[in-house]
């Protein structure tokens, strides 16, 4: 069975270990990530990071954290999202954004980016969105370092 809540405090070193288990995130991204949950875990008033987890069996299977884009009155950006290899391709990745999705849609968002890389590791991830609604609509040629493309991904929250 699985569940899906707000996390709290004591999923941070499961989010790291789960993103490290992923094999595609360098160190350097586990520990921006890490930062990022940790303040979504730890909020301050100012605040606009926003996470959820699954659990699977009792145990944090994915996580989702996203947060409304600096200067925007309703865009949201996808910052990480993670599955553990053991249980991907069993929906949990579509549950969290719906879950995003329905959230956003309650502060009256209406427009999520999603930044991935062009790596080919990261083909699956590209796919993955464009099949949930999400498709690749910017592609910026070397722009991490040489041979790695940004690929942006927009997509309007759906109605209800």
């Amino acid at each position: 069975m699985t569940t899906i809540d707000d996390g709290c405090p004591q999923d941070l070193d499961a989010i790291v270990e789960l993103l490290r288990r992923t094999g595609v995130f360098t160190e350097e991204e586990v520990d921006i990530a890490r930062e990022l949950a940790d303040e979504a875990l730890n909020p301050l008033p100012t605040t606009t990071y926003r996470i959820a987890v699954t659990r699977t069996s009792g145990r944090l299977s994915a996580y989702i954290l996203w947060g409304l884009t600096p200067f925007t009155q309703w865009s949201y950006d996808l910052y990480w999202m993670a599955v553990d290899p053991d249980v991907q391709r069993a929906g949990l990745g579509t549950m969290l954004v719906r879950e995003m999705e329905a959230r956003i849609r309650a502060a009256a968002g209406r427009i999520v980016r999603i930044e991935t890389s062009g790596l080919p590791e990261y083909s699956k991830t590209r796919a993955f969105y464009a099949k949930i609604g999400y498709p690749e609509t910017i592609r910026i040629p070397d722009f991490y370092w040489e041979g790695n493309d940004l690929c942006l991904h927009f997509g309007r929250v759906p109605a209800v």
